[in-house]
């Protein structure tokens, strides 16, 4: 049953991953990597704020295992990272590393505490 309830969440991530990353993509003239800087930080947020609510085994397959893990790609990052190195953009390589640490960990502080703000 768990697999199934992965499969439903990864069902709903990744479409939103890559339709979202095409959007943000399409909003900036740059060879940064916006879009997927934009999902990863809004997965961070979103297992965050799910780290620290209390759900049972079930809602953390869905939204935490497959929803996020679906939503969320550090291979496209590292893939970025190097591209950008590849092509001699190496200030935007180093912004996307730095940029992806400190907003994903900064987003999953934010998802934390604003989870305990409602379960306060």
């Amino acid at each position: 049953m768990t697999v199934l309830l992965v499969a439903l969440g990864a069902a709903i991530g990744a479409p939103l991953r890559y339709l979202t990353d095409r959007l943000v993509q399409s909003r900036h003239d740059s060879v940064f990597p916006w879009g997927t800087l934009a999902v990863n930080v809004t997965g961070s947020f979103v297992l965050g704020l799910l780290a620290g609510l209390p759900a049972d085994a079930a809602w953390s397959a869905v939204l935490g295992t497959g929803f996020c893990g679906a939503l969320t790609t550090y291979s496209t990052f590292s893939y970025e990272t190097l591209r950008l190195t590849r092509d001699g953009s190496r200030f935007y390589a180093l912004a996307n590393v730095i940029a992806s640490v400190v907003a994903g960990l900064g987003a999953g502080m934010a998802g934390l505490l604003v989870a305990e703000a409602l379960t306060g």
